[in-house]
C-alpha cells in the first residue's frame, strides 16, 4: 500500500470527498483506501446508540399499550365491574362532604319518626373584626328580616371573638350573606333536633338545648345512648295514631266543660307498655322557647291528685284478697252518715239503705267503701296500697316523676283508713292509678310501666298483688259499673269496657278543699273478659254545661271522653267487636247488683248486730239523735258493719268489727256533708267530701 506524503503547510485544507469521489473509490475495488476522520467515527457510534434506545422505548410502549388493552378488555368484556360497588368504592376514597348527625332518631313502636337530627348551617361572627355593628345588622336584616335589630347590634358589639347570629339558615339565606361580602362573618356546620309530629307525645319526648343536650323527657333519660349510637333509632312503646286520638278526645272534653287541663294514658296491661300518654295543655316540641310552665307540666307523672272514687276498686280488691268481705253476701250500711267526732262522711246521692258489695262500686258509695275498709283495718290497708305501688314513685323512663302524698305509717289512723278507702286523704299521679288498676284486671300482676317498645312475646316480670280469682271478680265488678253504674257514658258496644269513675275536689295551697274545683276521672280496661289495654282519662276543673244538667262529675265529663277514645283506638289496635250475646263473654263479665237471697245484717239498739233473713227489709235511715253526756263519754259501736262472719267467706277468715269511734258531742239538725282535708300530716279532716 502506497502512503501519501503529508500535505504541505501551504496546501488547502482537506475536504470531505464528494459522493462522486466516494462512488469512484468504491468502484475502484478493495485496493483503494478511503480515509474516515475521527469525528465521523464518533458520530456513527452515537447513531448506533440512539438506534438501540429507540428500539427499547418502542418495545416498552408496545408492552404498556398491550397491558392497557388487555385490562380494558377484561373490565369491559370478560368481567365487567359492578357499578354499585364501584361507586361505593369511589365514595369511600373521597372525603365526605355530609355532616354526620350526633344524635340518634326516636321513633314510635311502628317506626314513625318522633325526633330526628338534621344538618344545618349556623351563622357566626367575630365582633372584633366588624367595624360598624349597626351597619352590619342592617345589612343582615335585608337577608334575614326576622332578626331583632337591637339584640343583633348588641350581640355584634363588644370585645368577644365569637357569637352566634342564627343557629340555622336556609341555603337562600346563606347565599345572601355570602353576597354581602362582610368580613368577620363565617358559617358553621351543625345539626338541629326536629320533631315532625309537633305536639304529639311532647311530654314523653322532652327537649334538647341549643347544643343538642337532652334536658327533659326521653331526650334526657337516654341522652348518652342517643349520642353513643347515633345510627341506631330508639324505639318507644308509643303509638302515634293512638296518641293523636287520645289527645283529641281529652282536648274535646276540656273544651266542652271549660277545664284548665287534662290527662290521658293508654297502657298495655300485659306488658306495661305505655301506648299513649297525653298531658294538656301542651306545646310544639320544636318551639320550647314559647312554652309556659303550665304547658311544660306533665300531669300524668308529675301532677298529684286525690284519686277519688277510682280508689274504691283497690278497696274492694283488698277486701276480697284478705277474705273480709264476699261479693255474693256481704252488705254495708249506707243508710246513715259516718260520724267521727265533729266530722261527717256521707254519700253523694246515696241510697240511704244497706247496700250489697256490687252496689258499693256501681253506685260509688263512700259509706260502703269506708265500712268495707274497716273490715281489714288501717294497717292492712297500708300494706296493700304499698304492694300495689301507691306509696312510692313510679318507675318509668322519665326524669319528671313525683312522689305521692300519703300519711306516714305512724299517723295512718282510722280516719285515714275511712277517707283513703274512697280516694281522699291521699294524692297520687294518674300513672299510679292506671298502673294499679291494670294489675287488678290482668290477673293480679303489677308490672312497672315502660316507654320502651318490647319485642313481641316478651314476658316482663311483675309482682302479684291479688290472686287470679280476685282479679276475675274485679273484672266483673268493673264491668258492672259501666253497665249499671256511674260509668254508663263510657260504654262502647262490642268492646266490653269495665272501669270506675272518680270525682275529687282539689286542695288549696294551704290545705283544705277548694269549692267548685274538682278532678273528674275515669279508669278502666277493655275488653274486660280478656283485658288488653287499660285507659285513664282526666279533666282538671271541669265546669257544668247545659248538656250535663248542671253536673261536672266524672260520669258526665270523663266517661264520655273514654267512650270517644275507645271507639277510635280499638280498631287501630286491632280489636274486633264481639257479639254482646256471646254466652261465654256474658258468663265471664256478668254479676248481679243484688245477689239472690243474701243474709242481711241489721244494727239494733246498743250497737249489737244480727243476721236477718233475706226477706227482711234493711233498716231505714234514722234521723240524728242527741247523745247524752254519759253516753258520749262511753265508747260505743257505730253498727256500721256487724262483727260477724257472713256466709260464703273463706275458711279461717273472720270479719273485723269497725273500731269504736268517738261519739258526736252535739246533735246535728241534718246529716250535712262536710269537707275532708288531705292527710299529709296525719291530722284529722276539717270537713267532708262526697264524690261519685
Amino acid at each position: 500500500m502506497t502512503l501519501l506524503p503529508p500535505p504541505s503547510p501551504d496546501s488547502l485544507p482537506l475536504r470531505r470527498p464528494s459522493r462522486a469521489a466516494a462512488e469512484h473509490a468504491a468502484d475502484a475495488g478493495p485496493g483503494v483506501l478511503v480515509r474516515v476522520t475521527q469525528p465521523d467515527l464518533k458520530r456513527r457510534q452515537e447513531l448506533e446508540r440512539t438506534r438501540g434506545r429507540l428500539v427499547l422505548s418502542s418495545l416498552g410502549f408496545g408492552a404498556l399499550f398491550l397491558a392497557v388493552a388487555m385490562k380494558a378488555t377484561w373490565s369491559t368484556v370478560i368481567a365487567p365491574a359492578d357499578p354499585v360497588r364501584l361507586n361505593a368504592a369511589v365514595r369511600a376514597t373521597q372525603p365526605s362532604t355530609e355532616h354526620a348527625a350526633r344524635r340518634a332518631p326516636i321513633t314510635d313502636r311502628n317506626g314513625e319518626i318522633l325526633a330526628i337530627s338534621l344538618p344545618v348551617t349556623a351563622l357566626v361572627a367575630n365582633p372584633r373584626v366588624l367595624q360598624d355593628p349597626a351597619d352590619v345588622a342592617d345589612k343582615l336584616r335585608t337577608v334575614m328580616p326576622y332578626l331583632d335589630r337591637d339584640k343583633l347590634v348588641e350581640r355584634l358589639s363588644g370585645d368577644r371573638g365569637f357569637v352566634y347570629i342564627t343557629r340555622a339558615m336556609t341555603p337562600r339565606e346563606q347565599q345572601g350573606v355570602i353576597n354581602l361580602g362582610i368580613a368577620g362573618l363565617d358559617f358553621e356546620e351543625a345539626d338541629r333536633r326536629y320533631y315532625p309530629q309537633g305536639r304529639a307525645a311532647v311530654h314523653v319526648l322532652g327537649n334538647v338545648d341549643v347544643d343538642g343536650n337532652g334536658i327533659s323527657g326521653i331526650e334526657r333519660t337516654f341522652d348518652a345512648v342517643l349520642r353513643q349510637h347515633p345510627e341506631k333509632p330508639l324505639k318507644l312503646s308509643i303509638d302515634v295514631r293512638v296518641q293523636l286520638a287520645l289527645r283529641d278526645a281529652v282536648n274535646q272534653a276540656i273544651t266542652d266543660f271549660n277545664g284548665i287541663g287534662g290527662a290521658g294514658v293508654v297502657l298495655d296491661v300485659n306488658t306495661g307498655e305505655v301506648v299513649s300518654m297525653v298531658s294538656l295543655p301542651d306545646y310544639d316540641a320544636g318551639d320550647i322557647s314559647d312554652a309556659s310552665p303550665e304547658q311544660r307540666f306533665n300531669r300524668v307523672t308529675v301532677g298529684i291528685y286525690e284519686p277519688g272514687s277510682t280508689f274504691k276498686l283497690l278497696t274492694a280488691a283488698a277486701a276480697l284478697e284478705y277474705g273480709t268481705a264476699n261479693v255474693n253476701s256481704s252488705m254495708f250500711d249506707a243508710s246513715r252518715p259516718i260520724r267521727y267526732g265533729r266530722f261527717t262522711i256521707s254519700d253523694f246521692k246515696g241510697k240511704n239503705r244497706w247496700i250489697t258489695f256490687p252496689e258499693m262500686l256501681a253506685y260509688s258509695s263512700n259509706l260502703g267503701a269506708a265500712h268495707m275498709a274497716a273490715t281489714f283495718g288501717p294497717q292492712r290497708q297500708r300494706e296493700f296500697l304499698k304492694t300495689a305501688g301507691m306509696l312510692a314513685r313510679q318507675s318509668i323512663e322519665l326524669p319528671e316523676r313525683a312522689a305521692p302524698l300519703v300519711p306516714p305509717a305512724s299517723h295512718w289512723r282510722d280516719i285515714n283508713m275511712f277517707t283513703i278507702a274512697f280516694g281522699h286523704g291521699i294524692s297520687v299521679t294518674p300513672l299510679h292509678v292506671v298502673t294499679g288498676i291494670s294489675a287488678l284486671a290482668n290477673g293480679g300482676i303489677l308490672r312497672q310501666p315502660t316507654l320502651l317498645a318490647q319485642p313481641p312475646g316478651t314476658q316482663r316480670e311483675g309482682t302479684r298483688i291479688v290472686s287470679e280469682a280476685t282479679s276475675a271478680t274485679m273484672r266483673k265488678l268493673m264491668r258492672l259499673v259501666v253497665t249499671d253504674g256511674s260509668a254508663k257514658g263510657a260504654e262502647v258496644p262490642g268492646y266490653f269496657l269495665g272501669g270506675k269513675t272518680g270525682t275529687a275536689q282539689k286542695t288549696g295551697p294551704h290545705g283544705g278543699y277548694l269549692m267548685n274545683k274538682r278532678i273528674a276521672a275515669f279508669v278502666g280496661a277493655f275488653p274486660i273478659q280478656s283485658p288488653r289495654y287499660a285507659l285513664y282519662v282526666m279533666v282538671d276543673e271541669p265546669k257544668p254545661n247545659s248538656k250535663s244538667f248542671g253536673y261536672a262529675t266524672a260520669g258526665w265529663v270523663a266517661a264520655p271522653a273514654a267512650h270517644s277514645v275507645i271507639a277510635r283506638i280499638a280498631p287501630i289496635l286491632g280489636l274486633v267487636p264481639e257479639d254482646p250475646a256471646n254466652p261465654a263473654i256474658i258468663q265471664a263479665t256478668s254479676l248481679p247488683l243484688q245477689p239472690r237471697a243474701p243474709a242481711r245484717p241489721t244494727a239494733q239498739a246498743g250497737g249489737a248486730a244480727v243476721m236477718t233473713p233475706a226477706t227482711a227489709r234493711p233498716p231505714q235511715s234514722a234521723a240524728p239523735r242527741a247523745v247524752p253526756p254519759a253516753e258520749a263519754a262511753a265508747p260505743r259501736s257505730t253498727g256500721v258493719h256487724p262483727p260477724v262472719v257472713p256466709p260464703g267467706l273463706r275458711d279461717g277468715a273472720r270479719a273485723m268489727p269497725i273500731p269504736n269511734l268517738p261519739a258526736q258531742p252535739a246533735p246535728l239538725p241534718q246529716p250535712v256533708p262536710l269537707r275532708l282535708t288531705m292527710m299529709e300530716r296525719g291530722e284529722a279532716p276539717r270537713g267532708g267530701l262526697v264524690a261519685p
